[in-house]
């Protein structure tokens, strides 16, 4: 429907928000706090892993949210939060109150994220409904390479305590106008869609949990983004020895300049696509990106087209689910079921930094990370395509 594509905009732009302050801030917050404080940064990654692990049992509340206040509030209440608790977790002067912004985060992410983006513009598209997810989830790629970078450049100029509460509110002034005049009334919702208040479908959580056909978009995913997040936290130490400082951050940016680049062209075609072939060739890309990477850890241009390669579908991993979900179960239980789904897979990759972290300094090298990773994205690429043809 014409008249919904603002409400596109302005959840492109949250995404934008959400991701830079949420997920690629959290390296700048992180090295920032240990210069700071000379707090280790064992400890400010465990608020970090809190944040996410709070941030996943939040995602399984978004639908009930959602109901309640119509994604209008829910998204403006996401992002003033996550706004919020970011500029509290770069101030704070003790270690526990990086602990309790992490939570305040938490919520904020929930709600301002994926699953809240896909849930809000499911109300107001039937037939573009792909094309409009994919469209608004590629501003997770711009935060990127647009967010990240504004906030390292300005903490050198005014110190992390300013530069995150300041950049904070001047992308407010920006998101929140969007958030509340892009979505069109409530009576523009499309016909198949359960409209805030009503009943979100009788698909119980317990049901969905002991259903094949749940996990078999959940775990694919989550095995996915488990690959997906510890590869990229580890990518500059990867690719170091070859390509030194300046080429490991080229290699990164590339990859998240990769990740928009795939958005876009998979926006044209999605909702014309086999979602679950098209998601295992995606997974399986990235796969083969990486064993790029494996196979020549000591070319730098082919190592470029390993993180090119690996960056293609970095987005559309995140982008996949909803789709298949949108797909394959009834709209009125779409937002419960991607709440479920992202948090089973926001608490994978939650531990998989680390969990990588460790193999690679029993090991002494990151072959043995690498190929794990290749391993997962090929179970998952195995999985997903396994669609089930009875259960809820």
């Amino acid at each position: 429907m014409a008249g919904a594509w603002p409400s596109v905009l302005a959840c492109f732009m949250t995404a934008v928000f959400g991701w830079g302050f949420g997920f690629t801030g959290l390296s700048v917050y992180l090295a920032n706090l240990h210069s700071l404080h000379g707090w280790p940064t064992s400890l400010i990654s465990a608020a970090i892993t809190l944040y996410y692990l709070a941030g996943a049992v939040c995602l399984t509340q978004v639908h009930a949210v959602i109901r309640r206040t119509g994604p209008s509030r829910m998204l403006a209440g996401g992002v003033i939060l996550l706004g919020g608790g970011a500029s509290w977790f770069g101030r704070g002067l003790a270690p526990w109150e990086m602990f309790a912004a992490a939570l305040v985060m938490a919520a904020g992410w929930a709600c301002c994220t994926s699953t809240a983006i896909a849930t809000s513009l499911a109300l107001y598209f039937q037939q573009q409904r792909g094309l409009a997810i994919t469209l608004a989830l590629n501003g997770a790629s711009v935060a990127g390479f647009t967010v990240a970078p504004a906030l390292a450049a300005l903490s050198l100029e005014v110190g992390l305590r300013t530069a995150v509460p300041l950049a904070a509110a001047m992308a407010l002034a920006i998101v929140l106008p969007l958030i509340g005049t892009a979505f069109p009334a409530r009576t523009r919702l499309v016909a198949t869609a359960a409209a805030p208040g009503e009943a979100d479908g009788a698909v119980a959580t317990g049901a969905l949990l002991r259903s094949w056909r749940f996990w078999s978009i959940a775990l694919p995913f989550a095995l996915a983004l488990a690959a997906q997040v510890g590869t990229i936290v580890h990518l500059v130490s990867m690719l170091l020895p070859a390509l030194g400082p300046g080429g490991g951050a080229f290699a990164l940016a590339l990859t998240s300049v990769a990740a928009m680049t795939g958005r876009l062209v998979l926006a044209g075609v999605i909702d014309r696509l086999p979602q679950r072939p098209a998601a295992a060739v995606s997974v399986i890309s990235q796969a083969a990106g990486l064993a790029l990477v494996l196979v020549f850890l000591d070319q730098p241009v082919l190592l470029y087209a390993g993180c090119v390669l690996f960056g293609l579908s970095v987005g559309n991993v995140i982008t996949f689910p909803a789709l298949i979900i949108q797909r394959e179960f009834p709209i009125a239980a779409f937002s419960r079921i991607i709440g479920l789904s992202a948090a089973c897979g926001q608490f994978t990759f939650a531990v998989s930094p680390a969990l990588l972290g460790l193999i690679h300094d029993s090991a002494g090298s990151y072959v043995p990370v690498l190929a794990l990773c290749i391993g997962l994205q090929l179970v998952a690429a195995l999985l997903v395509v396994r669609r089930p043809h009875t259960g809820v």
